[in-house]
């Protein structure tokens, strides 16, 4: 299957079809061509220029379920094409989120550091301290 005269991926009735019409086999190309389920159009800001029209906000309840954009990010701007009269929504990362997250980020590794230098300083000590032991008692058996 895939190779008959329909083309790869051509069922029972497309292939005779196909076998009987040359215009029924370029009917049947092209509509291979074409998607089985509706394409979603590409949003403006991926294919031309924009500008910012309002910038980044944090979503709404009600955005955050009917906005798509809201859903990786949870803030979106509203962007104008040149181009094209559409008005759309782009999903974007809040400044002061990612500030918030970085300082997170460096209080959490410094914590992790504290602890880290803690734990061989009290390592080191325990060692010292078998180290003297075995020292003074290598001295009380001469």
């Amino acid at each position: 299957p895939g190779g008959g005269r329909g083309g790869p991926g051509a069922g029972p009735s497309r292939r005779l079809l196909c076998a009987h019409s040359p215009a029924a086999a370029a009917a049947a190309a092209a509509s291979e061509e074409r998607p089985a389920s509706p394409a979603v159009a590409t949003p403006c800001w991926r294919v031309e220029q924009f500008v910012v029209a309002q910038a980044c906000t944090q979503c709404s309840d009600f955005e955050m379920k009917m906005v798509p954009a809201c859903s990786s990010t949870g803030f979106i701007e509203k962007i104008n094409c040149a181009s094209s009269p559409r008005h759309e929504y782009k999903s974007c990362r809040s400044a002061a989120l990612e500030a918030q997250r970085f300082w997170r980020f460096v209080g959490s590794a410094l914590g992790v550091a504290v602890a880290a230098a803690a734990l061989v300083v009290l390592r080191q000590r325990v060692l010292d301290r078998r180290a003297l032991e075995k020292v003074r008692k290598q001295i009380e058996s001469i």
